[in-house]
C-alpha cells in the first residue's frame, strides 16, 4: 500500500468539487486494462478512487450500473479493501448517465464528473450527453467530465465535440495528473 500511494505522490489536486463515478457493472470484472496486463477495470477504478480520495479536498465516490449508490472509499483504506468495496455489489446493466442524474436529483454542486468505465453501456432511457446538458442548464454550465475508458472498444461514451469532456483510454501513473490538468484549464465557456 505504501508503494501504491508513493507512485501517485506527485499528483496535484485540482481543487474542484468532484463526483467520482465507478462503473460497478459485471463486465468491469473481466478483461484487462489497456496498458496494464493482468489488471481488471474494476481493480483499476478502485485504485483511482483511492488516489482521488487522497488528493482532492472535495470529492464523493459513487458506484453505478443501471442504478447508483454511494461507495465508502476513503484515503485511509488499503487497496485490497477498496477493491472489495466495489466487488461485493449486486451487478447489473451499465447506464453512464447515472452520475449526472444523481447529481441533479440530489442537487449536488459538482465541478467535475470523473467516470471510470469499460464503456460497455447500453442501459438507461437518456444518454449521458442529454443528462449532462440538463445538469449544465440547471446547476453548473461549466462542469467538466472525464470519461476514463478502462478497456479498448469501439464505444464512445461522451460527445467527442464537447471541449469540456476529456476521454482517455487505459491506465498508468500519469492519469491522475492528466485529469487534474484538464480539470484546471479553462474551456472557453464564459461564466
Amino acid at each position: 500500500d505504501a508503494a501504491f500511494y508513493a507512485a501517485f505522490g506527485n499528483v496535484e489536486p485540482a481543487g474542484k468539487r468532484t463526483l467520482l463515478a465507478l462503473d460497478v457493472s459485471g463486465s468491469m470484472a473481466y478483461g484487462e486494462i489497456a496498458g496494464v496486463p493482468g489488471l481488471t477495470p474494476r481493480d483499476a477504478s478502485a485504485a483511482m478512487a483511492l488516489v482521488t480520495a487522497a488528493t482532492e479536498p472535495s470529492y464523493e465516490v459513487v458506484g453505478f450500473m443501471h442504478e447508483l449508490a454511494p461507495l465508502a472509499i476513503s484515503p485511509r483504506q488499503r487497496l485490497d479493501d477498496a477493491i472489495r468495496t466495489v466487488s461485493n455489489l449486486p451487478f447489473g446493466a451499465t447506464d453512464c448517465a447515472q452520475p449526472m442524474r444523481y447529481a441533479l436529483e440530489q442537487r449536488r454542486e459538482i465541478d467535475t464528473f470523473v467516470v471510470y468505465t469499460d464503456s460497455e453501456t447500453w442501459a438507461g432511457n437518456k444518454h449521458l450527453d442529454v443528462v449532462l446538458d440538463e445538469y449544465r442548464k440547471k446547476k453548473n454550465r461549466n462542469v467538466k467530465v472525464v470519461i476514463a475508458a478502462m478497456t479498448a472498444n469501439r464505444s464512445t461514451v461522451g460527445d467527442p465535440q464537447d471541449l469540456a469532456i476529456l476521454q482517455t483510454l487505459g491506465f498508468d501513473a500519469s492519469l491522475p495528473s492528466v485529469i487534474a490538468a484538464f480539470v484546471g484549464r479553462a474551456t472557453g465557456v464564459e461564466e
